[in-house]
């Protein structure tokens, strides 16, 4: 009886020690990251039967329990996966927001600049301080564009660098995964298939910093061993084997790094809409839905204003007398063969509508028979049998060679109209300030008829016969004839309608009031325009114009891009903060359930301190009632 009360005393000893032990881990590990709380499991062991009935033989641990929560864990690394996502994309708009909203330095300043300087030389043309004035204000605002760009373009390259430091990042988690994996499978099943804790703890934490670079599914494997799947279902970590992704440049731009999966076989590209969480995922959200749209947009306001301020100031005429030419210099579309064509074709394109661009780019594809274009921001697609093609403002062109079957381009039209435009004029006296064309009444005239000052019809390139010289006399108070050199005089009288437009050789006039018989009106060369302001006020008010897309100005399309980006970074802001409080409700859960109480071990420690020394009691006392017998001997 001694020796039984001994061995239940020596279990108690043992599973007492073993608590004290555990508690002691617990506390040694109360900051490290991902530590989960280890529990000891009491069972009684087996009871000796007697006459009496059955006699408890003490005690026995049954193993060190992980206290860990997988539902908790799950909504913690969901959570986790999200808020990671949000704060990078914010991290990286904020940077726009505050490029394009500065008051000083962004682009609406030296936009009012350019049109008040256009102001200034309309009230006085012939002035060359004026004129030099509305050259520098351009090429201020060509700088703002170009600058812009340029700090966008930056934006491209950081986010290229931090994709290859994020997939760097993820393939030596995985790694180390992999790794870990074998090493529990190994400890589970040596060791009567008890749980291998701490390795379990560092596994949990290396997914966990998985999970923040990109949104992953874990699936437990029957064996202790996790697999990982990322985006659409890639495999990164299946049992100890481990698979890497990497990074590949865009076939049709070489400036763009795009995720790809190693497989035996060489890189397969990745959609980047299966990464929807994580560092990685927050930044091919941030480059696809903010960074490529604001130089989309930012290029259209540019190229928009290029285009129909050039074609004003083509209609118009410079102070030695000439026709002007184009104040901007601006860039065409850009497009890029795929890599992987196999054809020979080459795809040009030119701006032929500003006010039909798109902030879009477009992918054109040729199956052999037919061309598809299809514009990415909405999914529609057009068919053409042959090229060229004018679409969305840009006309596309087969310049030389042959498209084969599968063949590819990327074209975005707008992309580089900030960063190239530039002015194209540097002498102040070819301003374009007058109108070529201006309009007299005879002296002799005296019917109450007036003609107005004319108009240039656009767009450029101006009529041949523009300057060519036209009278229009009265025949009558209702008729009056046309005579001169030019395109499409009439041989026959016109009948005279007050206020209608009158147009020849490419300009338009108005006769109103009542002319009689003999009066004369002429249309002739402006060689007296060096103090004509008339296509300087025009290109004035082309400032509150809805050239952009046929329903926004300059400046309120610029406006529009400026508020549309401040709202997303607001929206981001909002979500991200109140993303970061549901990690932070989530992990304390978790912390209450799995993280480890110091006021909690310490009662711990009290309570196996006394069941250690109460079962060295029952030990001395069974060793008293052993030499009790002894001694009857």
């Amino acid at each position: 009886m001694a020796i039984g009360i001994l061995n239940a005393g020596l279990s108690g000893l043992n599973a007492a020690q073993m608590g004290l032990a555990t508690t002691g881990h617990n506390i040694s590990n109360v900051s490290t990251p991902g530590f989960n709380r280890q529990q000891v499991v009491q069972t009684t062991q087996i009871a000796v039967a007697t006459g009496a009935g059955f006699v408890g033989q003490g005690t026995q641990v049954s193993t060190v329990r992980r206290l860990y929560s997988d539902f908790l864990d799950h909504q913690v690394l969901a959570s986790q996966a999200d808020s990671s996502r949000l704060s990078t994309y914010y991290s990286q708009i904020q940077q726009i927001d505050n490029m394009l909203g500065d008051s000083s330095s962004g682009l609406a300043p030296v936009l009012q600049g350019f049109f008040s300087a256009l102001q200034t030389a309309a009230n006085n043309p012939a002035d060359s301080t004026s004129r030099q004035v509305v050259l520098n204000a351009g090429d201020s605002l060509a700088a703002g564009f170009n600058s812009l760009d340029q700090s966008l373009a930056r934006m491209g390259d950081a986010i290229n660098s931090q994709l290859k430091a994020s997939i760097a990042s993820i393939n030596s988690y995985v790694q180390q995964i992999a790794q870990l994996n074998q090493k529990i499978v190994v400890a589970q099943s040596g060791a009567n298939r008890q749980p291998a804790n701490d390795l379990l703890d560092q596994r949990d934490a290396l997914i966990a910093d998985l999970n923040k670079e990109v949104k992953v599914t874990v699936l437990a494997q029957d064996d202790g061993a996790s697999s990982i799947f990322v985006g659409n279902g890639q495999g990164l970590v299946l049992g100890s084997t481990s698979f890497a992704l990497n990074t590949v440049n865009s076939p049709t731009d070489s400036g763009r790094i795009q995720i790809g999966y190693s497989s035996p076989g060489g890189a397969i590209p990745l959609p980047e809409s299966g990464f929807q969480g994580g560092n990685l995922g927050g930044l091919l959200a941030f480059r696809s839905e903010t960074l490529d749209s604001t130089r989309n947009m930012l290029g259209r306001v540019a190229l928009t204003l290029a285009d129909t301020f050039n074609q004003q100031h083509q209609l118009g005429q410079d102070i030695n007398g000439a026709l002007g030419g184009k104040f901007f210099n601006i860039g065409g579309p850009q497009i890029a063969a795929s890599l992987k064509n196999t054809g020979s074709a080459v795809i040009a394109g030119a701006l032929s509508n500003s006010a039909a661009l798109t902030t879009s780019d477009y992918k054109l594809g040729f199956d052999g028979t037919v061309y598809t274009l299809t514009r990415l921001s909405d999914g529609n697609q057009q068919t053409f049998a042959t090229l060229p093609q004018t679409v969305d403002g840009v006309a596309l062109a087969l310049t030389s060679g042959a498209a084969a079957a599968g063949d590819e381009f990327l074209i975005r039209p707008t992309v580089a109209g900030a960063g190239s435009i530039s002015v194209a004029i540097t002498d102040a006296a070819k301003l374009a300030l007058a109108a070529p064309i201006r309009t007299t009444s005879g002296a002799a005239n005296i019917g109450s008829g007036q003609i107005s000052a004319g108009v240039v019809n656009g767009p450029p390139p101006a009529n041949t016969n523009l300057r060519q010289s036209v009278t229009l006399t009265f025949t009558s108070a209702g008729t009056f004839d046309v005579s001169g050199t030019g395109t499409g005089i009439p041989a026959a009288s016109m009948a005279y309608v007050p206020g209608k437009d009158i147009s020849y050789n490419g300009w338009t006039v108005q006769i109103s009031g009542t002319p009689v018989t003999g009066d004369v009106f002429s249309i002739v060369q402006n060689t007296v325009g060096v103090a004509d302001n008339r296509n300087v006020l025009l290109l004035a008010g082309l400032q509150t114009a809805n050239s952009v897309g046929g329903t926004m100005s300059y400046q309120s399309a610029y406006g529009n891009l400026v508020g549309n980006i401040g709202n997303k970074t607001h929206e981001l802001d909002i979500t991200s903060t109140a993303q970061a409080a549901l990690v932070a409700q989530t992990t304390a859960a978790r912390e209450s359930f799995s993280g480890v109480n110091l006021d909690e071990e310490a009662a711990q420690l009290m309570r196996y301190q006394q069941a250690y020394q109460a079962s060295a009691k029952v030990m001395a006392m069974a060793n008293k009632l052993f030499d009790s017998i002894l001694q009857l001997g």
